[in-house]
């Protein structure tokens, strides 16, 4: 409790309650369930895509500091790409190139995917999972290639495989390094999810721009709305701090 985290405490304490006497709020209790099901949309899209997108990371990382280079050099330009355009652009490709190939197939339309691949949500899904795999592939190949080599080379002494070494060893070390640029990834992760709004899921985003048109209200659902994602941004933070406490340091 240092002195500048308790003044902040307080000035949040009387925007909230300015905010709770000054403002309309009765609209709430009408459109509580569907906000919960838009948070429970966002949350979704949140945790499926940084799981996806971390597992493609990994070898994204990993092939380009171990090669070989037909393997290197695409997930290069593929980390590339994702990173020098932005999510919006590849959210609408993904959606309104890919999405509207799929119906003039025969063999799609007619299959068992077709119920899911005219819905909107798994192209927004697709595309925060590339986008997360390709900001944190850069993450894990410098995480990777600053692992120690003393500690590879004692693991090879000691008589480790390859992938004995890469799971034990390397992987776990690599994630060590990379968990506080990983934390700060999946809360940008988190404030990129409105925009799959713009492709008509219905997430939280979504959601409060319904109530706003009905309600012809401007400030009180957007003020929830932050504080929402403020509420989860707090969450994640928290979550990855716990894990990085559990990282023993050397004093």
């Amino acid at each position: 409790m240092r002195p500048h985290r308790i003044v902040l405490m307080l000035i949040a304490l009387a925007l909230l309650v300015l905010m709770a006497v000054e403002m309309r709020w009765d609209w709430l209790p009408q459109y509580a369930g569907l906000l919960l099901k838009g948070l429970w949309v966002t949350v979704l899209l949140l945790i499926f895509s940084t799981i996806f997108g971390f597992i493609l990371a990994v070898p994204l990382g990993l092939v380009q500091v171990t090669g070989p280079r037909f393997l290197a050099w695409p997930a290069q330009i593929f980390c590339t790409l994702i990173r020098g355009t932005p999510l919006l652009l590849q959210l609408w490709l993904l959606y309104y190139g890919l999405g509207s190939l799929f119906p003039g197939i025969p063999g799609i339309r007619h299959s068992f995917l077709w119920p899911y691949l005219r819905e909107a949500w798994p192209y927004g899904l697709l595309a925060l999972t590339l986008s997360y795999a390709g900001y944190e592939g850069e993450v894990m190949r410098g995480a990777l290639k600053g692992v120690p080599h003393g500690e590879l080379e004692a693991a090879r002494a000691y008589g480790m495989s390859r992938f004995t070494m890469l799971w034990r060893i390397w992987l776990p070390r690599a994630i060590q390094r990379a968990l506080p640029t990983l934390a700060g990834e999946t809360v940008v992760q988190l404030k990129s999810t409105p925009l799959v709004a713009t492709i008509t899921v219905i997430d939280l985003y979504s959601v409060v721009g319904q109530i706003r048109q009905s309600t012809y209200l401007t400030y009180e659902p957007l003020l929830f709305l932050a504080f929402l994602y403020f509420c989860l941004t707090g969450i994640l933070v928290a979550i990855f701090r716990h894990f990085e406490k559990k990282i023993p340091v050397r004093r």
